[in-house]
């Protein structure tokens, strides 16, 4: 399959995640842990897995952005098993804000988030929490309200014990087209028909997601505006 690749314009947000101090306004559902051994992000479960869903979280990045962007950040997973994911253009289901007061308490439980009053579209890029997902590795394309699995493909990051460095991970989204590529290598490329799973989304919020009793590491987050 050829993909073409759309251009980025201007960076619109930069955050290198080596401090506490770049956390500054970034909302956390759930508990996250958070701390800076090796002069990165490295983000873990403060709750027990045994929890289950209770024990993970969203972590948002407080800026909201417009709908078309290149989102790219540098990950290295460190435990598994566990679930890494990104969320973007995360919005009330009726238009609101997502930190809206009038939308229902996230903290976060995943049906929260797919079945409650938000909209987003969702990756797991890193998927290691289940013994599927150990056996048969993808990374998958979810949009809510709803769980739809909309766009699947192949994830080149291998298990925790072969990982040497970091990895790119970039989210391109121009209209109704989604792509994700890492190390620049194109994983899958779907496009939104507006009909199936409800309206092609506008603009919202991005963030990261981890499950338990997962540990990884981020760097180096950049979001860019079209060109």
């Amino acid at each position: 399959m050829t993909y073409t690749i759309p251009e980025s314009g201007d960076l619109i947000h930069e955050n290198p995640l080596q401090c506490m101090d770049d956390l500054h306004g970034w909302i956390a559902e759930g508990q996250p842990v958070c701390s800076f051994p090796q002069g990165c992000l490295r983000l873990e479960n403060g709750l027990d897995a045994s929890r289950g869903q209770a024990a993970n979280y969203v972590f948002w990045c407080p800026e909201k952005f417009p709908a078309d962007i290149t989102a790219t950040w540098r990950f290295r997973p460190l435990r598994e098993p566990g679930l890494a994911m990104f969320w973007l253009c995360a919005a009330g289901r009726n238009g609101e804000d997502l930190f809206d007061r009038k939308l229902a308490q996230r903290t976060g439980e995943y049906r929260q988030y797919f079945d409650g009053d938000i909209n987003a579209y969702h990756i797991s890029y890193f998927r290691r929490k289940n013994p599927d997902e150990r056996r048969f590795h993808t990374c998958n394309l979810r949009k809510s309200h709803g769980f739809h699995l909309v766009c699947q493909g192949g994830d080149p990051i291998p298990s925790v014990d072969d990982v040497s460095d970091f990895y790119r991970i970039t989210v391109i989204r121009r209209g109704p087209r989604i792509l994700l590529l890492i190390d620049d290598l194109p994983i899958f490329d779907w496009t939104d028909d507006g009909r199936t799973h409800g309206p092609v989304l506008g603009g919202g919020y991005i963030g990261f997601r981890q499950m338990a009793p997962m540990i990884g590491e981020y760097a180096d987050l950049k979001v860019y505006a079209a060109s």
